[in-house]
Parts: C-alpha cells; sequence; structure tokens
C-alpha cells in the first residue's frame, strides 16, 4: 500500500539524521524534497543543478514549489557543458551530467554536515536505461523512493495527498534528451528546443517533446539558412487537438520562426524514453550474446 511505503520512507529518511536532496523540480524529486523537510527539518536541504539543459520554467517553478512549502533550496550551477564527453552525446550522456551534479554536491553534503544526499530515482526506473545511477553508485547517492519500493504511479498518489502541485505534473527530462545520441549538444539547441516546446505549451499541450535532428546539407531548405528539423512528440490523446483548426499550421510557422528548416510531427505521439529504445535493445542484445 502507499501509506505503507510512505511511512517506511519517512523512518528511512529519518534515519539518515540529515540529508541533501538532488532536486530539480519534477514529480519525484519535489515529493521526495517535501517529506525530507518534514522529516528532518533543518536538516535536509534541497539542491537543484542549474545549466542550459535546464529550462527556465523549470527552475522557475520549482524555487516558486520550494517557497510555497518552505523547504530550503539551493542553486549550484554545474559545468556538464564544460565536458568534452558530454558535449559528445553518447548514449550514456546522463552518467556525464549525474556525475558532474554530484562531484558539485559531495563536498557541499560535506561542507555543511548532511550525512546522505539522496535523489529520486524510483522503483518505476527499474529495468529503464539510467547510466546516471552508475554515478549515483559511484558518489554513493541514495535512492531511498526505489529502496521503499515506491512507484511513479504511487508517488502521484501520495503528492495528491500532500497537496503537491506536481501530483500530476508531465514527465520531464533535460532538454539535452531532445537530442538524438551521437549529435552534438550545444547550447543554441537547447535554446532553440526550449522556445519550440514554450510554443506547444503555451497553446495549451500537456505532454510535449520536440526532438531536434541536424539536417544533411542534401536535404536543407535552400530558402533558410536554419539547418534542423523538430519532431513533435505531444501525448497520443492531444495529437486530434494538434491537427485540427489549423493550430498545426501555426504551430510549424511558430517554430520556423524560431529557426527550424522542417517541423514535422510523429504520429505515434509521446511516449517515455523513446530515443532510448535502441539503447535497450543493444543492451538485450548484448545481454543475449553473453549468455550462448
Amino acid at each position: 500500500m502507499p501509506a505503507d511505503k510512505l511511512e517506511q520512507l519517512r523512518a528511512l529518511l529519518r534515519s539518515y539524521r540529515s540529508c541533501l536532496v538532488a532536486y530539480s523540480g519534477g514529480v519525484d524529486s519535489v515529493f521526495l524534497a517535501r517529506v525530507a523537510h518534514e522529516e528532518l527539518g533543518g536538516r535536509a536541504l534541497a539542491a537543484i543543478a542549474d545549466s542550459p539543459s535546464l529550462p527556465r520554467r523549470e527552475l522557475e517553478e520549482a524555487l516558486a514549489i520550494a517557497r510555497e512549502f518552505k523547504f530550503p533550496v539551493r542553486v549550484v550551477h554545474t559545468a556538464e557543458f564544460e565536458n568534452p564527453s558530454y558535449l559528445a552525446n553518447p548514449n550514456n550522456r546522463c552518467y556525464f551530467c549525474k556525475h558532474e551534479l554530484f562531484e558539485e554536491l559531495a563536498p557541499l553534503a560535506k561542507a555543511e554536515g548532511f550525512a546522505v544526499i539522496a535523489y529520486g530515482e524510483n522503483a518505476s526506473d527499474i529495468g529503464d536505461f539510467r547510466p546516471g545511477a552508475q554515478a549515483a553508485k559511484e558518489f554513493l547517492v541514495r535512492a531511498p523512493l526505489k529502496e521503499v519500493g515506491l512507484t511513479k504511479a504511487e508517488i502521484r498518489e501520495l503528492s495528491a495527498r500532500l497537496g503537491l502541485p506536481t501530483a500530476d505534473k508531465p514527465q520531464m527530462a533535460c532538454l539535452s534528451s531532445r537530442i538524438p545520441y551521437g549529435e552534438p549538444v550545444t547550447p543554441e539547441k537547447l535554446r532553440m528546443i526550449e522556445a519550440a516546446e514554450n510554443v506547444l505549451k503555451d497553446f495549451g499541450f500537456y505532454d510535449v517533446r520536440v526532438r531536434h535532428h541536424e539536417l544533411k546539407s542534401e536535404i536543407r531548405n535552400p530558402k533558410s539558412e536554419a539547418c534542423a528539423l523538430a519532431r513533435i512528440e505531444v501525448g497520443a490523446a492531444e495529437l486530434p487537438k494538434f491537427l485540427e483548426n489549423g493550430l498545426s499550421v501555426r504551430v510549424a510557422e511558430a517554430l520556423k520562426a524560431i529557426g527550424y528548416a522542417h517541423v514535422t510531427v510523429d504520429l505515434q505521439g509521446y511516449r517515455r524514453g523513446s530515443l532510448n529504445q535502441p539503447a535497450l535493445l543493444k543492451r538485450a542484445e548484448d545481454a543475449a550474446t553473453s549468455a550462448v
């Protein structure tokens, strides 16, 4: 039962005596930060990493939630964009991001006497391709939500009981996750992606991703210097809205004004981790080969 797991979580957090929570403003980290503050008071601190991969609206909302629920939050500035391995965008890009985050949080925790660093991985993440978990393991970062077996659905249910505005918040990942593995990550690409997703959100779409694809020279728009294609994903239930009343044309015009040469929509709609599917398949194939 979710209520039983919540009590287990509370007991686990109390056992830490003090805790630094890696905070993003998403469903899991807001819930974790709120419960940690309830159990540990001033011996709990949330820390949010600010970099070009974090949308400005997400940062503002995360800080606003912390103010509303009166738990302390610290903004730390991470430097993953100075790491060539991160910018090259390999399929374990998240490892370099999380490594940089925990490399910033570890000395903060030590300097201010926090016994444990925790982050928001949950039981629903088991089996997903999550290279960031390796970085957490290296820095001995705890995943209390996963440890007590809380799933994403249960975290949403408990968040609603606690009155958290993130209870029904859409899944969110960093902006770099919109760029296919192997295509370089740059601040300019992320600015375009953020602006494009803001267009869709301002039109009232809930589940939103704009995948940013570099175009080969032969398929670029000859009338424009733009060299990227936007592949829009919205929730499957939202696709009819996208295709009605000329809205798709208005969206396309707005995204071209941002700098996209071509704008497309994925008819399968948004699905979590769609860019991870090749990596998951490769991992399964490697496991099958090693078992032979």
